[in-house]
């Protein structure tokens, strides 16, 4: 369907017409000119009727252009169809730890040994692809919480930018308390019964601006739910005194503080999850993937498309042909004798 947003534009349609009747001639004085003869002012009817039919061409083309150029100041534009938007589900916020310690190789992938972030980029990037209809959004942190990405329905983007994530970029410590403050500001505007945040971590909160059991309260009284997950392994092989031949067995999760996490899921609702290798943190996924969408009204909109550099360019275009002048046709009579 074609309208147009400024139909008031049209009244300037006859106002060229309106300054040339209300507009009062110029009086001009002439000299008298004295000839011996009028043979060569002769009228041309040929000629006469050609200058009528330029006159009449120009002015129609001129009105034409003004048409034209009112045309595009009233702004027609086509509206499109009605489409769906996908059914908004949940606010979904991922925070994902990427503090020095995410680089601990205590995971295996396909066969070999992999660093807890690789593994955590893997299972998150399929969860985040399951997750159509939810607005997803990023957090990173390490000594500072950054977001990386906010709310959207772009998961292909979400993916990208935590894929694109290294160790260690937001700092070598772990912030709990700031990724989980730096949640609630993005989520609290949103509708109710429809804000997730998901934390991983495989540390304890030693830096931060908020701890986080007091971020896990304003989180509860903002109506925010929070899954925490622990990840990494309670057994690890390392080098011993002699080497690969008398390895030592270390716990590399020895740091992770799992009470805070406990505390902080069960405040806000949520559950807290282990998870030792990927095929576990690929399982808690899975579980907090079947939480039911929010029911929403669904949202619709109608695609529009503007229309008015149509009529602007083609009332352009005659205007300037309109200034282009006769091309002359060289001079007629009898030749002239020598």
């Amino acid at each position: 369907m074609i309208e147009v947003l400024w139909p008031w534009a049209a009244l300037a349609l006859p106002l060229p017409w309106l300054i040339q009747r209300l507009a009062r001639p110029v009086p001009r004085p002439e000299a008298a000119l004295t000839v011996p003869d009028l043979q060569q002012f002769t009228l041309d009817e040929g000629r006469i009727g050609g200058a009528h039919g330029a006159r009449r061409w120009r002015s129609f083309a001129l009105w034409t252009a003004w048409t034209l150029l009112v045309l595009a100041v009233m702004r027609p534009q086509h509206t499109g169809d009605p489409v769906s938007l996908p059914a908004t589900g949940r606010d979904l916020l991922l925070a994902v730890d990427i503090s020095g310690s995410m680089s601990t190789e205590d995971m295996v992938l396909d066969g070999e040994a992999a660093t807890r972030l690789a593994a955590v980029k893997r299972v998150v990037n399929e969860f985040i692809e399951r997750r159509r209809g939810d607005r997803v959004g990023l957090i990173l942190f390490g000594t500072n919480a950054y977001l990386q990405a906010p709310l959207t329905f772009d998961l292909p983007t979400v993916n990208q930018l935590l894929l694109e994530a290294p160790v260690g970029i937001a700092g070598g410590k772990t912030a709990i308390g700031d990724a989980i403050g730096l949640a609630v500001k993005r989520l609290r505007s949103r509708p109710a019964q429809s804000r997730v945040l998901v934390l991983l971590t495989d540390g304890a909160s030693n830096v931060g601006e908020v701890t986080p059991t007091k971020a896990a309260e304003l989180a509860a009284r903002e109506g925010i739910r929070i899954h925490t997950v622990g990840v990494g392994a309670d057994e690890l092989r390392v080098p011993g005194f002699f080497g690969a031949f008398a390895p030592r067995i270390v716990n590399p999760s020895a740091d992770l503080d799992e009470r805070t996490l406990i505390d902080v899921a069960q405040a806000t609702g949520g559950r807290y999850f282990r998870a030792h290798d990927p095929r576990e943190l690929a399982q808690i996924y899975r579980v907090i993937d079947t939480l039911e969408p929010a029911a929403q009204d669904a949202q619709t909109f109608r695609p529009v498309k503007a229309l008015y550099h149509w009529p602007l360019a083609a009332g352009l275009l005659l205007f300037l042909l309109t200034l282009v002048p006769e091309i002359p046709t060289g001079a007629r009579g009898s030749p002239a004798h020598a």
